[in-house]
């Protein structure tokens, strides 16, 4: 979601990243105009619950989740980097309590990402010994194993290989870790586990592919697309504030009928 300064080092941006998540953004901002519409408008749209649907939200998700690992080190100042978007994610988490009550978004995509950043920043010289090769192989396979530890089980999506002890599944702070008690809800929730395996799989990703971006810095470059990617976490902080006000000015005409 947050876009570092990505850079080669002779100071030339690379552009795929940028196109692929300003790409992102757009389709993040149609998908959540469509949750809008389909939860505080109640438009009668059976599909938005399918399989599709679903694809389509993680694609989104998977999409700047690993993005984001793979311009880790591309970027500067991870620390700072890392607590200002975890502090952005502690504002979306105060707005929504504040202004959207049994609508709140706690530990979202933001907050996921932040911590991500503060994780890698502490990590850095030991991630930098592991072979990449060997570090995208380990962080997939973690992330494919541990996808369902939110539901209690290892597995990934319907497959489940083993549930996992109910004592690991107590409070806030589990549920930050990736082991939600019962009753917890957030309308956003991505916890460390697994989704910080998927932010380390596009690290490494980042390090076997390298030699390919700096071949040709250029390629991708869409100049809209690469606009929109260098200012996600501006775009991403005012995209639900604009879409709610559109929202409450729709349903104050009496629109959708």
């Amino acid at each position: 979601m947050a876009a570092d300064k990505i850079t080669s080092g002779a100071g030339t941006r690379y552009a795929l990243p940028d196109a692929l998540r300003g790409l992102t953004l757009l389709s993040m901002i149609v998908y959540h105009g469509c949750w809008d519409m389909v939860y505080i408008l109640g438009v009668d749209w059976p599909w938005y619950q399918s399989t599709g649907a679903y694809l389509w939200q993680q694609s989104i998700c998977w999409t700047f989740i690993l993005l984001s690992g793979f311009s880790f080190s591309l970027g500067r100042r991870h620390w700072r980097r890392g607590w200002l978007v975890f502090g952005c994610g502690a504002v979306v988490t105060a707005v929504t309590l504040v202004v959207m009550p049994g609508q709140e978004i706690w530990f979202g995509v933001l907050t996921l990402l932040g911590s991500c950043m503060l994780l890698g920043a502490l990590l850095e010289k030991t991630l930098a010994r592991v072979p990449a090769g060997a570090g995208l192989a380990v962080s997939a396979v973690l992330f494919a194993l541990t996808r369902n530890v939110n539901r209690g089980c290892l597995g990934f999506e319907g497959l489940r290989l083993a549930a996992l002890p109910e004592g690991l599944y107590r409070n806030m702070v589990t549920a930050y870790l990736g082991f939600p008690f019962s009753g917890f809800h957030s309308t956003d929730y991505f916890s460390l586990v697994p989704w910080f395996f998927l932010f380390l799989t596009g690290y490494f990703l980042y390090r076997l592919t390298r030699r390919y971006l700096e071949a040709a810095p250029d390629f991708g470059h869409c100049k809209p697309l690469c606009a929109l990617g260098r200012r996600s976490l501006l775009v991403y902080m005012l995209h639900q504030p604009v879409l709610y006000g559109v929202t409450m000015l729709l349903r104050a005409l009496g629109l959708p009928s």
